[in-house]
């Protein structure tokens, strides 16, 4: 015999089991998507900062770079009188490695051997 009107007990648990289960499924994917908007905005944020970062560095190589290209190269000590002609040589040699080093431009090279050689 079927009873009309309102459900009997397994019909309000089977009712209120699927109620449950879906407000489980809905809680679990809205929980997920608030995880991925939180780990996207973490992201940004990083980004971000790290952009600030590199900026600020590149900021920095820039104020830097004019300075270290103003700093005159170490003058060179000048020749004591009365070299012997091989203290010379060796003088010079020791000039010509450090332009190929960098350290002097040709113009301090030719002025710093013509010293050495005038004295």
């Amino acid at each position: 015999m079927r009873r009309r009107g309102r459900p009997g007990l397994m019909g309000t648990m089977a009712r209120t089991a699927v109620i449950a289960g879906t407000a489980t499924a809905v809680s679990g994917n809205v929980q997920q998507n608030q995880a991925q908007q939180a780990a996207m905005k973490q992201q940004a944020a990083a980004a971000q900062q790290q952009a600030i970062v590199d900026q600020a560095a590149a900021q920095a190589a820039a104020q830097l770079q004019p300075a270290m290209a103003a700093a005159p190269a170490p003058a060179p000590a000048p020749a004591p009188a009365g070299l012997t002609m091989a203290e010379k040589m060796t003088q010079i040699r020791e000039l010509g490695e450090l332009r190929t080093g960098g350290m002097l431009t040709d113009a301090e090279f030719d002025a710093a051997k013509a010293q050495i050689l005038a004295g």
